[in-house]
């Protein structure tokens, strides 16, 4: 898979926010992103959030990194707000998008593997590791942005 990049303006998401790392979410007794998504979807979260704009997608964003893939982050499930002091701001830059339609959750598992190798293939392309986030446009339909240097 080749990813497609693209030049993103700064925008925010609000929702609910846990602190995880990859490490826990390999273990399934310590892992919080599924357990928050379906905080998300059982408290109807994406109806009850304030200031949301005119953008139907629902949001999984990756921020406050603690160093690299192998630190702690925090984790928004959310929609995109005008503004808000509870929300999280996707830096504005190059991101590089990976798309995939298929069952979830397995295939956005199957497309974060992607992500590894082709970063893993690709060491001359750098992350920022400043935010990242997964745009879900349908119940089968999610476009990942990687941000890059």
């Amino acid at each position: 898979m080749q990813p497609q990049q693209q030049r993103l303006e700064p925008f925010r998401v609000a929702g609910l926010t846990a602190r995880t790392s990859n490490r826990d979410e390999s273990d399934p007794e310590a892992a919080r992103i599924g357990f928050l998504w379906n905080r998300f979807f059982g408290e109807r979260v994406y109806e009850k959030t304030p200031h949301r704009i005119d953008d139907m997608r629902l949001y999984g964003v990756y921020s406050d990194y603690e160093a690299d893939a192998h630190g702690a982050f925090d984790i928004t499930t959310g929609v995109a707000v005008a503004d808000g002091p509870a929300s999280v701001r996707i830096e504005g830059g190059n991101y590089l998008v990976f798309s995939a339609r298929g069952e979830m959750p397995q295939m956005v598992t199957e497309l974060w593997d992607t992500i590894w190798a082709y970063f893993e293939a690709h060491p001359e392309i750098q992350r920022r590791y400043r935010s990242d986030f997964e745009a879900y446009s349908g119940p089968d339909e999610v476009a990942i942005h990687i941000g890059i240097v």
